[in-house]
């Protein structure tokens, strides 16, 4: 199978250390960065799940700024709840009538607020590359997490969707997944896809008609189907796609029903699956388009457990991007 290029400019990412600075995309980690990732993560599952206390003071006098230049209610609410259980102070700023900010606009906001004293953003924005061309601007000291930019990436999105599917099959070199729907306009499959072909995924299939699948799908590392019921033979995993309309240009498709009955997951279609299918979506889900409920609510179904890990790691990130700080700090 071909295996992704690794971007070496993303490497900035991480310290002279090897620790996390800054989370912006998949590629430019290894294998060790994201199991290590995971593995920061775990006990924070067993904080949001069990304790009755959900708080834990590691950070503690720390600032975090939500940024979004994009609605995402979930996202933005998820990231919010990390932040506080980690006794960090949060404030949310909510810009999306400007969204199309760039250029020396969006540094201007970046500098006003990052003068505030602040130690984090989590930035979410319309445009491919923002979180990268504001963490190549920020102060030294302050760390960037991309949630969202663009088509280009979802890097959080990918690693709770690789850490659920880990509390479920940990053997990532025996799994065979299929990633449902949109790929063209989707930064989360992009970002599935590094990822999963990072942990040494043994077979990562794309299914979707022919005007949503990238044309040079195959380099992605992933097999193409173009049919439900042969694409679905045998998989272990299956991620749901919603589609995303506000990026569509032109019609893409006849029709939303016609999509559905070409590619909408039914429980008739699960048998074509192993029985112990995995079903997933990163959500908002659009019911009767790309999923029935009765899929969705089922028992193969862990969306709801998608959004409670996805706490869980976005803690994990935030923590080792402040721990790399701290310690750069330390020794300056």
């Amino acid at each position: 199978m071909n295996r992704p290029v690794t971007d070496t400019r993303l490497n900035f990412q991480l310290d002279e250390h090897g620790g996390l600075r800054h989370f912006l995309s998949i590629d430019g980690l290894d294998r060790e960065m994201l199991v290590r990732i995971m593995d920061t993560a775990e006990p924070f599952a067993g904080v949001v799940a069990d304790q009755p206390v959900k708080k834990l003071p590691l950070l503690r006098g720390k600032t975090i700024v939500n940024l979004f230049f994009e609605n995402s209610t979930r996202t933005l609410t998820t990231f919010e709840l990390a932040a506080k259980r980690l006794s960090a102070d949060v404030l949310n700023v909510n810009i999306a009538t400007s969204a199309t900010a760039k250029g020396e606009k969006l540094l201007d906001t970046i500098r006003n607020i990052q003068a505030m004293h602040v130690d984090m953003f989590v930035i979410r924005h319309s445009e491919s590359g923002a979180a990268e061309f504001i963490a190549r601007h920020v102060e030294p000291h302050v760390s960037v997490i991309n949630a969202g930019d663009g088509r280009h990436s979802h890097p959080t999105q990918a690693m709770l969707d690789a850490f659920t599917i880990r509390k479920h099959k940990p053997a990532f070199e025996r799994l065979r997944i299929a990633i449902v729907g949109d790929i063209l306009h989707s930064r989360v499959a992009r970002s599935q896809i590094l990822a999963f072909n990072t942990l040494g995924v043994k077979e990562i299939r794309v299914i979707g008609p022919r005007t949503l699948l990238p044309v040079d799908a195959e380099s992605l590392g992933v097999r193409v189907y173009h049919s439900m019921d042969d694409g679905l033979q045998d998989v272990d995993v299956i991620v749901m796609l919603r589609l995303q309309k506000e990026r569509m240009r032109g019609a893409m498709l006849p029709s939303e029903l016609e999509y559905f009955n070409c590619f909408g997951l039914t429980r008739e279609r699960l048998r074509f699956a192993r029985q112990d299918v995995m079903v997933m979506h990163p959500g908002p889900i659009n019911r009767g388009v790309e999923i029935e409920s009765g899929v969705a609510d089922g028992k193969p179904s862990v969306i709801l457990q998608q959004v409670s890990y996805g706490i869980a790691i976005r803690m994990a990130i935030m923590t080792m991007a402040m721990h790399s700080k701290s310690r750069h700090q330390g020794e300056a």
